[in-house]
């Protein structure tokens, strides 16, 4: 089991059984002291009631000493979460809206899924290019803030294969709720099979991507000639310039018009 795991919900199971003890003992006295000290019983107050010195001792002293087994208890866990071995294998981490960017030591890169090697050490350098990003692991009970400018670091050990959520513990933006993914735990073999795949598939870049407009080849060098689809190869008539000839009214035959009168 991992290490850290293990501290963490210890301490937790800890806190929160004080927690549990402390609020049944607490309402079982209010409840009592309700029915033992009312009116009805009570017509009368007691006067004979005085403070007590060992009592006003006990109840400092005893939430003093539980809040400090709560704290060293954490803080055992907090220890082992800062103190990353020396041998650990490297991803960096580096949150972008709204997604999870992985550099392996080997500057292999991936997206949203962190594929990693079964019953090894791993530490992560985390950074953010935008904004605030909080990279949480649930099942292994890590969370660390990715602070733009800044590096911070974090470890886990991966006990078992599977497959866990990722998640962004910090709000982040619009499309927070989408900043998700996962942690693919395999065997050494399969990792180190992975890792050392040369990616044949490269994501295309809509800033350098080609032109819409039509490709013309080049017969003489075999090479496609790219033209602008802007510049139509269509030759545009002007709508102003009619190519009809239209009569000109103003222009009347006037010796027509006299004959026809006599």
């Amino acid at each position: 089991m991992n290490q850290i795991t293990e501290l963490v919900d210890n301490s937790f199971i800890f806190t929160v059984t004080i927690s549990v003890i402390l609020l049944v003992g607490i309402t079982a006295a209010m409840i009592y002291f309700v029915f033992r000290y009312s009116e009805k019983n009570n017509p009368k107050p007691d006067q004979s009631i005085t403070g007590s010195t060992t009592l006003e001792i006990l109840w400092t002293v005893v939430p003093v000493l539980l809040v400090l087994a709560m704290f060293f208890y954490g803080y055992e866990g907090f220890r082992e979460m800062r103190n990353i071995p020396p041998n650990a294998m490297l991803v960096k981490v580096t949150g972008k809206m709204w997604f999870w960017h992985f550099e392996y030591e080997n500057k292999k890169t991936s997206d949203t899924v962190l594929v990693l090697p079964a019953g090894k050490d791993v530490r992560f350098e985390l950074q953010s290019v935008d904004v605030i990003h909080s990279f949480y692991v649930p099942a292994f009970r890590v969370k660390e803030d990715c602070v733009p400018g800044r590096t911070n670091h974090l470890w886990f050990h991966t006990s078992t294969e599977g497959v866990y959520d990722i998640e962004c513990a910090e709000y982040c933006g619009m499309n927070h709720s989408y900043m998700l993914g996962k942690v693919k735990i395999l065997p050494e073999k399969e990792f180190l099979e992975w890792v050392n795949k040369v990616d044949t598939v490269k994501k295309s870049d809509s800033v350098s991507a080609p032109p819409t407009g039509n490709v013309k080849t080049d017969s003489t060098n075999n090479s496609q000639v790219k033209t602008d689809s802007s510049k139509t190869t269509q030759v545009k008539t002007d709508s102003t310039k009619s190519p009809v000839k239209k009569p000109d009214s103003l222009k009347v035959n006037r010796k027509d018009s006299i004959k026809k009168n006599k």
